[in-house]
């Protein structure tokens, strides 16, 4: 179980370095790029995949982490 916690939060830590910058579009926001603030960008493709399975791997791991502190 614990190795598999290693591998989950390996795969995590993978996931979310591959992800988009998003903070970067949200600093725009503070210095004027109101274009970004008023825009409705959707996730396709790929970046939705990724961003599905971060939330499953990131579920796996907190559940994985309760059981194991039990």
């Amino acid at each position: 179980m614990k190795t598999l916690l290693i591998i989950i939060s390996l795969l995590l830590i993978a996931i979310v370095l591959l992800q988009s910058g998003k903070a970067s579009d949200s600093s725009q926001i503070i210095t004027g790029g109101n274009t970004v603030l008023m825009s409705n960008l959707k996730e396709r493709g790929a970046e939705k995949f990724i961003s599905r399975l971060t939330y499953a791997l990131g579920f796996l791991f907190i559940i994985i982490s309760l059981i194991l502190s039990l």
